[in-house]
Protein backbone atom coordinates (compact mmCIF):
# COMPACT_ATOMS: atom_id res chain seq x y z
CA UNK A 1 0.00 0.00 0.00
CA UNK A 2 3.26 2.57 0.31
CA UNK A 3 2.55 3.78 -3.17
CA UNK A 4 -1.13 4.59 -2.73
CA UNK A 5 -0.07 7.00 0.26
CA UNK A 6 -0.68 9.89 -0.67
CA UNK A 7 -2.53 9.50 -3.59
CA UNK A 8 -5.87 11.53 -4.64
CA UNK A 9 -7.81 9.26 -6.24
CA UNK A 10 -6.89 6.27 -3.29
CA UNK A 11 -8.09 9.53 -0.77
CA UNK A 12 -10.51 10.05 -2.82
CA UNK A 13 -12.08 6.91 -2.60
CA UNK A 14 -11.33 6.25 1.22
CA UNK A 15 -13.47 9.72 1.84
CA UNK A 16 -16.30 8.47 -0.10
CA UNK A 17 -16.68 5.49 1.49
CA UNK A 18 -17.34 7.51 4.82
CA UNK A 19 -19.63 9.77 3.06
CA UNK A 20 -21.02 6.97 1.25
CA UNK A 21 -21.99 5.30 4.86
CA UNK A 22 -23.67 8.77 6.51
CA UNK A 23 -25.80 9.49 3.44
CA UNK A 24 -27.00 6.08 3.43
CA UNK A 25 -28.03 6.16 6.76
CA UNK A 26 -30.31 9.10 5.89
CA UNK A 27 -32.42 7.16 3.74
CA UNK A 28 -32.10 3.31 4.55
CA UNK A 29 -34.24 3.39 7.93
CA UNK A 30 -37.39 4.74 6.74
CA UNK A 31 -38.08 0.93 5.24
CA UNK A 32 -37.88 -0.54 8.59
CA UNK A 33 -40.20 1.42 10.57
CA UNK A 34 -42.48 -1.26 10.88
CA UNK A 35 -40.47 -4.01 11.41
CA UNK A 36 -39.20 -1.89 14.55
CA UNK A 37 -41.87 -1.16 16.03
CA UNK A 38 -43.08 -4.37 15.52
CA UNK A 39 -39.62 -6.06 17.43
CA UNK A 40 -39.13 -3.50 20.49
CA UNK A 41 -42.59 -2.45 20.95
CA UNK A 42 -41.98 1.06 20.25
CA UNK A 43 -44.65 3.75 19.35
CA UNK A 44 -44.31 5.33 16.05
CA UNK A 45 -43.10 8.56 17.74
CA UNK A 46 -40.59 6.59 19.14
CA UNK A 47 -39.89 4.67 16.03
CA UNK A 48 -39.50 7.91 13.71
CA UNK A 49 -37.01 9.99 16.35
CA UNK A 50 -34.83 6.50 15.11
CA UNK A 51 -35.28 8.55 12.15
CA UNK A 52 -34.92 11.90 13.15
CA UNK A 53 -32.53 11.80 15.60
CA UNK A 54 -29.57 10.89 13.60
CA UNK A 55 -30.55 13.55 10.71
CA UNK A 56 -30.99 16.28 13.92
CA UNK A 57 -27.45 15.93 15.47
CA UNK A 58 -26.06 15.93 12.09
CA UNK A 59 -27.52 19.02 10.96
CA UNK A 60 -26.70 20.95 14.43
CA UNK A 61 -22.89 20.00 15.00
CA UNK A 62 -21.94 19.81 11.17
CA UNK A 63 -20.66 23.25 11.10
CA UNK A 64 -18.71 22.86 14.47
CA UNK A 65 -17.15 20.10 13.54
CA UNK A 66 -16.14 21.69 10.38
CA UNK A 67 -13.92 24.38 12.25
CA UNK A 68 -12.59 21.75 14.33
CA UNK A 69 -11.10 19.56 11.46
CA UNK A 70 -9.73 23.14 10.60
CA UNK A 71 -7.79 23.03 14.28
CA UNK A 72 -7.16 19.41 14.83
CA UNK A 73 -6.66 18.32 11.30
CA UNK A 74 -8.88 16.55 9.12
CA UNK A 75 -7.35 13.29 8.72
CA UNK A 76 -7.72 13.34 12.73
CA UNK A 77 -11.53 14.40 12.32
CA UNK A 78 -12.00 11.96 9.58
CA UNK A 79 -10.96 9.08 11.28
CA UNK A 80 -12.44 9.84 14.65
CA UNK A 81 -15.74 10.18 13.17
CA UNK A 82 -15.53 6.88 11.25
CA UNK A 83 -14.68 4.63 14.42
CA UNK A 84 -17.91 6.91 16.71
CA UNK A 85 -20.34 5.89 13.27
CA UNK A 86 -19.04 2.33 13.21
CA UNK A 87 -19.36 1.71 17.06
CA UNK A 88 -22.28 3.15 16.78
CA UNK A 89 -24.33 1.12 14.03
CA UNK A 90 -22.95 -1.64 16.23
CA UNK A 91 -24.86 -0.40 18.94
CA UNK A 92 -27.62 -0.05 16.94
CA UNK A 93 -27.91 -3.08 15.49
CA UNK A 94 -27.81 -4.83 19.03
CA UNK A 95 -29.93 -2.52 20.55
CA UNK A 96 -32.65 -4.28 22.95
CA UNK A 97 -35.02 -1.36 23.46
CA UNK A 98 -36.20 2.10 21.36
CA UNK A 99 -34.56 4.29 24.10
CA UNK A 100 -31.27 2.46 23.28
CA UNK A 101 -31.53 2.40 19.72
CA UNK A 102 -32.31 6.67 19.29
CA UNK A 103 -29.52 7.05 21.58
CA UNK A 104 -27.13 5.13 19.27
CA UNK A 105 -28.30 7.10 16.00
CA UNK A 106 -27.75 10.42 17.95
CA UNK A 107 -24.02 9.28 17.86
CA UNK A 108 -24.04 7.73 14.49
CA UNK A 109 -25.18 11.53 13.80
CA UNK A 110 -22.30 12.58 16.10
CA UNK A 111 -19.57 10.76 13.71
CA UNK A 112 -21.39 11.51 10.50
CA UNK A 113 -21.13 15.27 12.09
CA UNK A 114 -17.43 14.99 12.59
CA UNK A 115 -16.38 13.16 9.07
CA UNK A 116 -18.87 15.03 6.68
CA UNK A 117 -16.80 18.10 6.56
CA UNK A 118 -13.40 17.06 6.64
CA UNK A 119 -14.43 14.86 3.28
CA UNK A 120 -14.37 18.01 1.08
CA UNK A 121 -11.52 19.48 3.35
CA UNK A 122 -9.47 16.31 1.79
CA UNK A 123 -10.24 16.48 -1.48
CA UNK A 124 -9.67 19.83 -2.05
CA UNK A 125 -6.21 19.34 0.01
CA UNK A 126 -5.07 16.29 -1.95
CA UNK A 127 -6.25 17.18 -5.62
CA UNK A 128 -4.37 20.27 -7.88
CA UNK A 129 -6.58 22.85 -9.05
CA UNK A 130 -7.43 21.69 -12.52
CA UNK A 131 -8.49 18.07 -11.36
CA UNK A 132 -10.71 19.19 -8.67
CA UNK A 133 -13.68 19.97 -10.83
CA UNK A 134 -13.73 16.08 -11.33
CA UNK A 135 -12.92 14.51 -8.08
CA UNK A 136 -15.98 16.72 -6.68
CA UNK A 137 -17.92 15.01 -9.48
CA UNK A 138 -17.15 11.95 -8.03
CA UNK A 139 -18.05 13.06 -4.62
CA UNK A 140 -20.97 14.12 -5.49
CA UNK A 141 -22.11 11.11 -7.72
CA UNK A 142 -21.34 9.16 -4.65
CA UNK A 143 -24.10 11.27 -2.82
CA UNK A 144 -26.86 10.49 -5.00
CA UNK A 145 -26.09 7.17 -5.23
CA UNK A 146 -26.05 6.43 -0.90
CA UNK A 147 -29.35 8.61 -1.05
CA UNK A 148 -30.81 6.81 -3.82
CA UNK A 149 -30.01 3.39 -2.73
CA UNK A 150 -30.99 3.66 0.82
CA UNK A 151 -34.55 2.26 0.58
CA UNK A 152 -33.51 -0.41 -1.95
CA UNK A 153 -30.87 -1.87 -0.03
CA UNK A 154 -32.69 -1.50 3.01
CA UNK A 155 -35.76 -3.38 1.45
CA UNK A 156 -33.76 -6.47 0.58
CA UNK A 157 -31.76 -6.13 4.05
CA UNK A 158 -35.66 -6.53 5.70
CA UNK A 159 -36.87 -8.97 3.62
CA UNK A 160 -33.99 -11.44 3.94
CA UNK A 161 -31.91 -11.10 7.16
CA UNK A 162 -33.79 -8.56 9.09
CA UNK A 163 -34.20 -4.93 9.95
CA UNK A 164 -30.80 -5.24 12.45
CA UNK A 165 -28.64 -5.35 9.09
CA UNK A 166 -29.32 -2.39 7.49
CA UNK A 167 -27.10 -0.73 10.57
CA UNK A 168 -24.80 -4.16 10.91
CA UNK A 169 -23.88 -3.44 6.81
CA UNK A 170 -22.09 -0.49 7.98
CA UNK A 171 -19.50 -2.04 10.05
CA UNK A 172 -17.26 -3.63 7.02
CA UNK A 173 -17.85 -0.37 5.44
CA UNK A 174 -16.31 1.43 7.91
CA UNK A 175 -13.63 -0.56 9.10
CA UNK A 176 -12.31 -0.18 5.58
CA UNK A 177 -12.41 3.22 5.36
CA UNK A 178 -10.70 3.64 8.67
CA UNK A 179 -7.98 1.16 7.88
CA UNK A 180 -7.33 3.21 4.25
CA UNK A 181 -7.53 6.37 6.48
CA UNK A 182 -4.11 5.43 7.71
CA UNK A 183 -2.68 4.13 4.86
CA UNK A 184 -3.00 6.31 2.62
CA UNK A 185 -4.60 9.60 3.49
CA UNK A 186 -2.06 12.34 4.54
CA UNK A 187 -2.13 14.35 7.45
CA UNK A 188 -3.05 17.76 5.68
CA UNK A 189 -2.55 20.89 7.79
CA UNK A 190 -2.09 24.44 6.79
CA UNK A 191 0.01 25.76 9.44
CA UNK A 192 -1.97 28.36 10.19
CA UNK A 193 -2.69 29.33 14.08
CA UNK A 194 -6.57 29.36 14.41
CA UNK A 195 -8.78 30.10 17.39
CA UNK A 196 -11.93 27.99 18.39
CA UNK A 197 -14.78 30.71 19.16
CA UNK A 198 -16.90 28.83 21.79
CA UNK A 199 -19.24 31.42 22.23
CA UNK A 200 -20.20 31.43 18.22
CA UNK A 201 -20.07 27.78 18.57
CA UNK A 202 -22.55 27.68 20.94
CA UNK A 203 -25.13 30.55 19.97
CA UNK A 204 -24.55 28.88 16.00
CA UNK A 205 -25.40 25.11 17.51
CA UNK A 206 -28.56 26.29 19.62
CA UNK A 207 -29.55 28.19 16.48
CA UNK A 208 -29.73 25.49 14.23
CA UNK A 209 -30.96 22.91 17.02
CA UNK A 210 -33.89 25.17 17.45
CA UNK A 211 -34.51 25.40 13.59
CA UNK A 212 -33.90 22.00 12.97
CA UNK A 213 -36.07 20.95 15.59
CA UNK A 214 -38.94 22.79 14.62
CA UNK A 215 -38.60 21.82 10.75
CA UNK A 216 -38.66 18.25 12.22
CA UNK A 217 -41.48 18.24 15.02
CA UNK A 218 -43.31 21.61 14.60
CA UNK A 219 -46.43 19.96 12.84
CA UNK A 220 -46.47 17.51 15.72
CA UNK A 221 -46.97 20.16 18.07
CA UNK A 222 -48.50 22.61 16.00
CA UNK A 223 -46.69 25.32 16.25
CA UNK A 224 -47.91 28.21 14.41
CA UNK A 225 -50.70 26.67 12.99
CA UNK A 226 -53.37 28.93 14.05
CA UNK A 227 -51.00 31.94 13.69
CA UNK A 228 -50.98 30.71 10.09
CA UNK A 229 -54.10 29.64 9.65
CA UNK A 230 -55.46 33.36 10.86
CA UNK A 231 -53.45 35.36 9.12
CA UNK A 232 -54.67 33.31 5.96
CA UNK A 233 -58.02 33.72 6.79
CA UNK A 234 -57.85 37.27 7.16
CA UNK A 235 -55.79 37.70 4.01
CA UNK A 236 -58.81 35.96 1.53
CA UNK A 237 -61.32 37.98 3.81
CA UNK A 238 -59.57 40.89 2.49
CA UNK A 239 -58.74 41.58 6.30
CA UNK A 240 -55.50 42.67 7.66
CA UNK A 241 -54.47 43.99 4.24
CA UNK A 242 -53.48 48.28 3.95
CA UNK A 243 -55.22 50.52 2.41
CA UNK A 244 -53.84 52.00 -0.19
CA UNK A 245 -54.83 54.59 -2.52
CA UNK A 246 -55.41 52.51 -5.33
CA UNK A 247 -57.64 50.21 -3.40
CA UNK A 248 -59.52 53.06 -1.84
CA UNK A 249 -60.24 53.83 -5.33
CA UNK A 250 -60.70 50.75 -6.52
CA UNK A 251 -63.13 50.37 -3.65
Amino acid sequence: MRKWAGNPWAVLVTVSLGFFMTLLDLTIVNIAIPEMIDALGASLDQTLWVVSGYALVLAVLLISAGRLGDLWGPRRLFAGGVALFTLASVACGLAPSAGLLIAARGLQGLGAALLGPQTMALIVSVFPAQRRGTAMGVWGMVAGLATLSGPTLGGILVSTVGWRWIFLVNVPIGVAALVLTYLVVPDVRNGRSRTFDLVGVVIATAALFCLAFGLQEGERYGWGRGDLGAAGRRCRAGRGVPRTPAREAGA
